[in-house]
């Protein structure tokens, strides 16, 4: 299906999105201080510079909503556009590396480039990969009626239905057994 690199980036994107208020499983903001930021970004093993200033902070906090809307991208074209203008705004300058245990894989901008510019980058790279191998389907939003978090379905079957957020899978199965048992009492 997709490298380690490419299913790193996804789910990275997945956990940055699912930062946001209506997505995460608190129902507040979970990325509005630079510990939370510092948390995230080690939690997902980005490498290069990080300053940790408010600045750096807005700006990854700014991205989620460009990355929440290639999950809601009508069409490929649709997503193509918007990571063309991801890549080209971040200054995208693919090459090869080989660190951390990960074996060769792309990078796309310098490791001195601002973080929200490789964060976009190379999440933008990574769904390049998504499009050229017509994976988009992959690219889900819950389904839980009352869940807006984003996923990215890796199973062998695409079954995937719930996000790893808010127990959701548990939670509407309950809804629906208790459901079963009060039409059948």
């Amino acid at each position: 299906m997709f490298t380690n690199d490419v299913e790193l980036s996804l789910q990275a994107a997945t956990t940055l999105v699912n930062t946001l208020p209506d997505a995460s499983h608190s129902g507040e903001d979970e990325l509005t201080t630079i510990e939370q930021l510092s948390a995230w970004f080690e939690g997902e093993g980005f490498t290069g510079d990080r300053l940790g200033t408010p600045e750096e902070l807005e700006a990854l906090r700014a991205l989620r909503l460009r990355l929440r809307a290639l999950w809601a991208m009508e069409t490929d074209r649709d997503a193509a556009a918007l990571v063309n203008a991801m890549l080209a705004e971040g200054g995208a300058l693919p090459r090869l590396v080989d660190h951390d245990g990960l074996g060769w894989h792309i990078h796309a901008n310098s490791p001195d480039a601002p973080l929200a510019d490789r964060v976009m980058v190379e999440i933008a790279m990574a769904w390049v990969d998504v499009l050229r191998q017509d994976e988009r389907a992959r690219m889900k939003r819950c389904a839980a009626d009352d869940c807006e978090a984003v996923l990215v379905d890796f199973s062998r079957n695409r079954s995937k239905r719930f996000c790893d957020v808010g127990n959701c899978g548990n939670r509407m199965n309950v809804r629906a057994f208790r459901a079963r048992n009060a039409a059948s009492a």
